[in-house]
Order: C-alpha cells, then sequence, then structure tokens
C-alpha cells in the first residue's frame, strides 16, 4: 500500500499459500508482478529469484515469505535483500511465523521492510502486526508522487502520529500494547538463543516420534520449519474426522491444509509458547490413538519411545 502503485514491477517468490497472498495484494495494487514459483512444500531457490530481478524492467519491491505456513518450509533469505538492492529493489519479508522461533536478522540481511503478528511465535493475543522499515523504505514513502491508496495503512501519516508531531491518526489498542510488552518480557527473560533451541529440541522428538508412527512431513529436507510439521495424511484416513477427534477427546487442535494441501496434509504448530515436551508427547499419545482407531496399521507406544530417545541423545 505504501510502496506499489500502477505498473511497478515487483517480484514474489510464490511457493505457498501466503506467497500467494502478497501475489493477490500486489495485483490488486495495479503491479506487474513476477511471480518466481517453487512447487509446494519446496524452497524458492535464490538464483531463481535474482534471474525475475534481472529480467523485470526495474523491479521496485522484491517480496518473500520467510516462514509458509501452509507447507512448513524455511525460506533462506539471508542473501536476499543484498540480491535486492543490487537492482535497485526494496526488500519486504514476511516474518508471521518467524518471528520469535527462528532468527529474524532485519539489518544484517539488509530488509527494509518487515511484519509479523503477535499470536505465533511472540504468544501474544492476535490483533497487532508489529512492523519495522528501513530508512531505505521510508525515503520511498516520503517521496511518493501520490498518496497511499489506503488512508488506515498510509504510514507517511503514520509517522507524524508516532514521531515527534504527535499528529493524530488513530487511537491505539492500549490493552493489546500491554499484552504484547508481557509477551516480549516473558521471551526477554527466556533468551532468544534458548527460545530458538527449544524450538529445535521439540522440533526433533516430533519429527522422530511421527516417523515412528509412519508419517512423513512434506517440506524439503534440510528447509523444514522447527515450530511448525506439515504431515501428509496417510491414504485411507480421513482428514476431518482425525482432526475432530483430536479435539473433541483430547482438546487437541491441528490445522488443515490449504490451497492444493486441504485435505492432503495437517498442520501441526509448536509455536511459542506451545512448543514445549509436553504437548509433543501429549499430541504423538493422541495421534497413535486416533490413528489407530480409524485403522492405520501401527504400533502403539513406538512415537513415545522414539521422542524420548531424540530428547535423551539431544541432553
Amino acid at each position: 500500500m505504501n510502496l506499489v502503485d500502477d505498473g511497478d514491477d515487483v517480484v514474489v517468490a510464490a511457493a505457498g499459500a501466503f506467497g500467494e497472498r502478497i501475489t493477490d495484494a500486489a495485483t490488486r495494487l495495479g503491479a506487474r508482478v513476477h511471480r518466481v514459483e517453487a512447487e509446494w512444500a519446496r524452497i524458492v531457490e535464490p538464483e531463481r529469484i535474482e534471474a525475475a530481478l534481472r529480467s523485470a524492467r526495474r523491479p521496485k519491491l522484491l517480496a518473500v515469505v520467510h516462514a509458509e505456513t501452509s507447507t512448513g518450509v524455511h525460506q533462506p533469505v539471508e542473501e536476499l535483500g543484498a540480491m535486492a538492492h543490487r537492482y535497485g529493489a526494496l526488500m519486504m519479508l514476511d516474518a508471521v511465523t518467524s518471528l520469535g522461533c527462528v532468527p529474524v536478522e532485519i539489518d544484517k540481511w539488509e530488509i527494509d521492510a518487515c511484519y509479523t503478528c503477535t499470536q505465533k511465535g511472540i504468544s501474544a493475543p492476535p490483533g497487532l502486526s508489529p512492523v519495522t522499515f528501513s530508512e531505505r523504505f521510508m525515503d520511498a514513502v516520503r517521496n511518493r508522487k501520490t498518496k497511499s491508496r489506503s488512508w488506515y495503512f498510509d504510514l507517511a501519516m503514520i509517522e507524524r502520529y508516532w514521531g515527534a508531531e504527535r499528529l493524530y491518526h488513530h487511537t491505539a489498542p492500549i490493552m493489546m500494547n500491554y499484552a504484547l510488552y508481557e509477551a516480549l518480557r516473558i521471551v526477554a527473560e527466556e533468551g532468544l538463543l534458548r527460545r530458538f533451541a527449544r524450538h529445535h529440541e521439540n522440533a526433533k522428538a516430533l519429527a522422530a516420534g511421527l516417523k515412528a508412527i509412519g508419517l512423513r512431513q512434506v517440506a524439503q529436507e534440510g528447509y523444514r520449519l522447527p515450530q511448525l510439521a506439515v504431515v501428509a495424511i496417510p491414504d485411507g484416513i480421513e482428514d476431518a474426522n482425525v482432526r475432530s477427534a483430536l479435539l473433541r477427546d483430547f482438546n487437541l487442535e491441528i490445522a488443515g491444509g490449504l490451497g492444493p494441501f486441504k485435505g492432503r496434509v495437517w498442520r501441526i504448530g509448536l509455536i511459542g509458547e506451545s512448543s514445549t515436551r509436553q504437548n509433543v508427547m501429549v499430541l504423538l499419545n493422541a495421534l497413535e490413538s486416533v490413528l489407530s482407531s480409524q485403522g492405520f496399521d501401527l504400533a502403539r507406544g513406538e512415537a513415545l519411545r522414539a521422542a524420548d530417545e531424540a530428547y535423551a541423545a539431544m541432553r
């Protein structure tokens, strides 16, 4: 809303539902979108992104999803900011499912615009979208020849509200700000390195348990998110029946697939405060019970044993 005008060239790495959402948003603003596609559950290779930047007439923005929530893929982005700048473009990063779970190095990676949410890795209630912008990005906002098409999202106005002028723009959701402050205090108490390690440890244990059950993660090997496992639904197993039974009998909710993955995968979140050993073990036990009741051939107890062994190996 603050950068893109009719006819602007925008390069989007699109390999999942949220890359497609960025494509949709840019298209609605009249951008000439260059989609760099990849098979769902695989990364978008950086060399293909560079090829798209090179072929665009005058790229204004490169937009990438860091943690693709629909596929469980951890997209490598470390070199993309510098790459975008070489071609005169700004770099925008969707960190909705990554912030607070894995490193997000805004300055080191030369990110110009980044947005996230409060309810995932930060583990506050939903309702706010923390954002950050580089001076390069704000210069582009201030030098627009036309106003932003959105009054609500007009950063030129919001900057004056948050800055020294205090020019009224909106009434802030103060209780949400307090909730975010408390959640960030909890993150700081744990420490980011320990928090990242916790997510990786629980992801390894969950992966071991899922493998013991006979379930396969779909995300590309070596690029799997530690905070989100996307699992292929076995043949003969009904997606909705399993999710309903988990919710009804165990008070556990896992998500269904999106887009072409609808009915084909389950999305299991171990995000922020929900990433615990207890949750891993309860989920594995519940999955064994529900899948067994639906006729899936498995050895009861093997998932818990495998997860226990994984935890022991990480001590």
